[in-house]
Formats: structure tokens, C-alpha cells, sequence
């Protein structure tokens, strides 16, 4: 009987996986583990959403079957968001689309427009599903190295203009996760009249677009660019900026051929997040969520800002501060530059029960770097750097 299929054999093992049963030996061991690997928000969700939860999962009549693409009132709910955020005119009916998270949402648009004949370009690093959506796929990938959307979008046009067959999709997402990186509407403009000109669809994920530290660093939605509309679809959720993640309630808005397109494979595949669910992400998408969003901003940015100088001040560990997302991006430290970076946060669990993403994880040129994720307080904060200045 075949023991070994396809996919299963193409992919590589999941990082996070891996991850976790380091941190379940080293813990079996009793060494305390203070986890800043996985991008879990510790913040409760807004008071308003619990609360509105609590009430509608006691009526009965809503827990049936939802509708493929999401519930009326949340696309509507979705539109009016993008009028009020970006500035952003969309038609709930053929423009935006709800989906299981931004990573359904994604995979299943891979899905979608995927084939043998067809390659996407995605930089690197990236979050996973970036990559691993179009190799479930079977569609072909190529990767550009870049760190700053500036250098992406260089490479980019040098490599696009090189080739004869174009790709047909190119992924970005800025803030980016695991860099933390911004772009202006500057890059925007010139990406999409670069695709256009070349015909090449654009996929944009903006997940972590409500988590800023400066007014001035205010991420922009690509479908602010006249005739984005033409070639783009945006993804993002309540996951990251509401504390929602386990509801996995995202969306995508856009141009109609692509949100057409997911539509018809999501038919087949689901019916949708539980309509609690849906409903309670209407009111978190409202402007009741604005004071909620400000503090929620402000941990992040004091958190991050507290980690950078503790790092500095004590294992003489330079970072960064970021200008958005709720992740640290870093280069290893000099004296274990020698190991990979899976090594080097192996070797943090085992000894100092200290967790961090490995940036080989994100992609190959995510290699010799490590991402923090801003979910744990100050104390743990000061806990984890004690631990790690033994190894130091």
C-alpha cells in the first residue's frame, strides 16, 4: 500500500510543528518556557464583542449552515470599513468576498487560479502560506530576496522585464510579517502600473494594517491606487488587530474576477465561519473598535520599544524598533552567527526555555535571523532576557 503522496513528500516540515515539540522536551525536562515564537495575541478581544458572543450563541436558530462568501451584513460591514479607513469604494456583492482567515482565504484563491502552467512570484522571507498556498497548488514559484519593499520592488521590475513569460500573480504584504516592514502609497502606485503594463495580477495582504506605531507609518491599502481595482485583491481579518484570532473570520476585497474566482472554489469547499462569528466581526470592523484599536497600538509599540532596549541594555543585542506589526525582526547575535537559525532557537529552548521563530521558516532569505513576537508583558519580557543572558 503507498506509503509516501505527493504533497505530503513536496513539503517540508512545518516549522511550527517543529517548534512546539522543542518547547514539550524542553519543558518535560523542567526548564520554564517563555514563549515568544507563535504571533498568539494575549489581549482579550473588545469588551463589545465578547459581550455581543455571549448573547447571539444562545440563540438556536443561528447555528445552522452560514452561506458561502460570508453573510450579507458583514460585506456590507466590510465595504463600509474600507469607505471609512482607506477612502476605498467597494460593491459588496461582487467586490468583497468573507473567508475563514486571511490563510484560507489565500489558499483557497491558490487554489482558484492555480496551474502546472503558471508561476506566482513571492519575496522572501514571507509568511508561509504565501509560499505553501501555490505549492498545495501544484503551481510553480519563484522567489525574490528582499528584505525592504524598496529592494522587492527593484528586484521585481529587473526580473519581470528580463523574462518573456510573465507570472501571473506577485504576493505582497506590507506590514510585513516576520520584518515588520512598511511601504508608502508611493510603492502602491508603482507597483500597480508596472502589472498593469505587464498584465500580471497583484495579491496583497495587509493582516497587521490597524497595527502602527506612528500616524505618520499609517499602512494604505493598495486599493487606493486608481485602477488597482483592475488587477488586485487584498486580503486581511479581525485575527491580529482585534485579538480574534480563533475566530477565524477574514476577507477579501478587490477586483471581481479574482473575488469571483475564490467564491466559486469556496462553494464547493465550505460554508463559511460560524454566523456568531460573522456577526461579532461587524461590530469589531465598526468604528466602536477605534478606542479599543488606539490602546491596542500603544501595547504593541511599548512592548516593542521595551524589548529593544532591554536586548540592547543587557545582552548588548541591537534591534530595531519596529514601525508596525506585533513582531521584532532580527539578525542573530555575532556570537552565534556560526548556526542556523534553527539551531540557534534550538539551542535558546533547550538551555534558556526562551522561544523564538527561526527566520529559516519564512523563507531561505530569512536565514541568519529570528523574529520575536510582542505577546508577552514587560515581566516576561525581563524573565526571558535573565534566562538568555546565561548563554550570553
Amino acid at each position: 500500500m503507498q506509503k509516501e503522496f505527493y504533497l505530503t513528500e513536496k513539503l517540508p516540515p512545518y516549522i511550527f510543528a517543529a517548534m512546539y515539540k522543542l518547547k514539550t522536551e524542553a519543558a518535560a525536562k523542567g526548564v520554564e518556557i517563555i514563549d515568544f515564537g507563535m504571533g498568539t495575541p494575549d489581549s482579550p478581544p473588545p469588551q463589545f464583542v465578547m459581550d455581543r458572543l455571549a448573547e447571539l450563541s444562545r440563540d438556536p436558530k443561528l447555528f445552522g449552515y452560514s452561506v458561502t462568501g460570508g453573510i450579507d451584513v458583514l460585506k456590507k460591514a466590510i465595504c463600509e470599513y474600507y469607505a471609512r479607513r482607506f477612502n476605498v469604494e467597494l460593491d459588496y456583492n461582487s467586490e468583497a468576498l468573507v473567508t475563514i482567515g486571511a490563510k484560507e482565504g489565500i489558499a483557497s484563491l491558490a487554489s482558484a487560479i492555480s496551474s502546472p502552467e503558471n508561476y506566482m512570484i513571492v519575496p522572501s522571507p514571507a509568511y508561509p502560506i504565501h509560499t505553501f498556498a501555490f505549492t498545495l497548488s501544484k503551481s510553480n514559484i519563484i522567489h525574490l530576496p528582499a528584505i525592504s519593499g524598496a529592494d522587492f520592488l527593484r528586484e521585481f521590475k529587473k526580473y519581470i522585464e528580463a523574462v518573456e513569460e510573465k507570472p501571473l500573480a506577485v504576493i505582497v504584504s506590507y506590514p510585513c510579517n516576520p520584518t515588520t516592514e512598511i511601504v508608502g502609497l508611493d510603492f502602491y502606485e508603482e507597483l500597480v502600473a508596472f502589472c498593469i503594463k505587464h498584465k500580471i495580477y497583484i495579491i496583497s495582504d495587509i493582516a497587521y494594517c490597524e497595527l502602527y506605531f506612528n500616524e505618520a507609518d499609517k499602512p494604505h491599502s493598495i486599493l487606493e491606487v486608481k485602477g488597482a481595482k483592475d488587477i488586485a485583491i487584498e486580503f486581511s481579518s479581525v485575527s491580529k488587530s482585534y485579538s480574534m484570532a480563533g475566530c477565524r473570520v477574514g476577507f477579501a476585497v478587490g477586483n471581481p474576477t479574482l473575488v469571483g474566482a475564490l467564491y466559486k472554489i469556496k462553494s464547493y469547499l465550505d460554508y463559511g465561519s460560524f454566523n456568531p462569528l460573522q456577526m461579532v466581526a461587524v461590530d469589531a470592523l465598526s468604528e466602536k473598535s477605534d478606542e479599543y484599536l488606539a490602546g491596542l497600538r500603544q501595547k504593541y509599540k511599548a512592548r516593542g520599544e521595551f524589548l529593544v532596549e532591554l536586548l540592547d541594555k543587557e545582552l548588548g543585542w541591537k534591534i530595531e524598533k519596529p514601525k508596525a506589526s506585533m513582531f521584532l525582526w532580527t539578525k542573530l547575535p555575532k556570537q552565534f552567527a556560526h548556526l542556523t537559525s534553527f539551531e540557534f532557537c534550538q539551542k535558546m529552548i533547550a538551555e534558556t526555555g526562551v522561544v523564538m521563530s527561526p527566520g529559516s521558516s519564512f523563507g531561505a532569505n530569512g536565514e541568519g535571523f529570528a523574529r520575536f513576537s510582542l505577546i508577552r508583558d514587560e515581566d516576561d519580557m525581563k524573565k526571558a532576557v535573565a534566562a538568555l543572558k546565561k548563554v550570553f
